[in-house]
């Protein structure tokens, strides 16, 4: 036997990706500024100029979260590994956690809660509404031995966005700790993490950051950093836990990991350029994306999930029209157009598509291009469309409603 055994019958070349539209519900286009500083030379992770840019990617994220948290950090993996770092720090066995559940993304905190070794008590709600605060003052009047609260933000799997500040009021009114997912809201739509009053905050580099997907921006609250250095026993996850991170994205810089430095560059630079353009500017910006894209698809005939008040401007969640196969429309946008919108996950499959408006592809001349091609596919596939109108009552919104200045 030897080497050649083991080639590959296929002979293998240099991998070159097409050139895609993301505009489903993640990951996003990523910015020319990042993937340029993704390319610049690697740096050791203990290097000191590198070292010097961990300290203004703080900075920045505390800029994009809006609190003043010293445990404010990107983790190392993607925002599933945020989410288990709020829980594996938090929670010790027998912990009673009270979890808001309106779609995927609120399962999967579930999920943690249930290895962490938690007592998970489910809030529902039905897929497509918003958390009702009514039922998880419900639920911590009866359950009054409840240590922390749970829920989702912007939930991806149907573009509805949750009142985060009530639910924190009516958590802290009850003595518990808050825990936030906002993987989709973070830099699209307004998060006061400080005025809100939440404890522990996760998100992802790959949606309204326009950066790749791989790192997850995470921020605790003094009373989260009281929490865990008062365990009694060692979180359950030696990479996760916050006391030995803090070695590493603290002020002595101990070896803890290998931290993917490129990558950091990249998330680096698009927080500068949030930085630049300003908050209420790119909040503004994913809002109006969002109603021109609303104004084309009423051309069509085609309905949001959400209703109006509760509506993610970056995650447009819409009904398929009636006698419209929804995995062929994708496969057509896909093969013909390099555009990539999403299917619905859950109760939502085959059902709904979702058109994702973050961060790099929330531009106008990424909606006209959307709408165009929507509206082609769905007349060659036999739906009644005004041509052009769908382009064309997008432009009337622009003109309209400029942007501020």
């Amino acid at each position: 036997m030897t080497t050649d055994d083991f080639r590959p019958e296929k002979k293998i070349t240099t991998f070159y990706p097409p050139q895609r539209i993301l505009m489903g519900p993640g990951p996003s286009d990523t910015h020319p500024r990042v993937l340029a500083a993704l390319a610049r030379p690697t740096l050791g992770h203990l290097d000191p100029v590198f070292t010097d840019m961990m300290e203004e990617l703080k900075g920045l994220l505390r800029y994009a979260f809006q609190t003043a948290n010293l445990l404010t950090f990107p983790v190392s993996g993607p925002g599933s590994v945020g989410m288990e770092m709020c829980f594996v720090n938090m929670i010790v066995p027998g912990d009673k956690v009270v979890v808001c559940r309106n779609g995927v993304f609120g399962g999967r905190m579930i999920e943690n809660v249930e290895r962490c070794g938690g007592i998970p008590v489910v809030v529902e709600d039905k897929w497509g509404e918003p958390v009702d605060p009514q039922k998880l003052e419900d639920a911590l009047k009866s359950n009054p031995d409840t240590k922390i609260v749970a829920f989702v933000h912007a939930e991806t799997s149907t573009g509805v966005q949750s009142d985060a500040k009530t639910l924190c009021e009516i958590a802290k009114k009850y003595g518990c700790l808050t825990i936030m997912d906002t993987v989709t809201s973070l830099g699209g739509t307004p998060i006061y993490m400080d005025e809100w009053g939440v404890d522990a905050i996760y998100s992802g580099s790959q949606k309204c950051l326009s950066c790749p997907p791989g790192l997850s921006p995470v921020s605790f609250s003094e009373r989260v950093a009281n929490l865990v250095k008062g365990r009694t026993e060692k979180v359950h996850s030696w990479f996760m836990d916050i006391n030995l991170l803090l070695g590493y994205w603290g002020s002595s810089r101990t070896y803890h990991h290998t931290a993917p430095t490129n990558s950091l560059y990249g998330l680096h630079e698009s927080l500068v350029m949030l930085y630049e353009e300003g908050l209420e500017h790119s909040w503004a910006r994913h809002r109006r994306n969002h109603e021109a894209l609303k104004a084309g698809l009423k051309t069509l005939g085609i309905e949001y999930v959400v209703a109006e008040p509760y509506r993610l401007p970056q995650l447009n969640s819409v009904h398929v029209p009636a006698g419209i196969d929804e995995k062929e429309v994708r496969r057509r946008l896909l093969a013909d157009y390099n555009l990539e919108i999403g299917a619905g996950l859950g109760d939502f499959a085959g059902k709904i598509w979702r058109f994702g408006l973050m961060g790099n592809s929330s531009k106008i001349e990424k909606v006209i291009f959307c709408l165009d091609a929507l509206e082609h596919v769905l007349a060659d596939l036999g739906m009644k469309v005004e041509r052009g109108a769908a382009a064309t009552a997008a432009h009337q919104y622009y003109a309209a409603n400029p942007m501020p200045a």
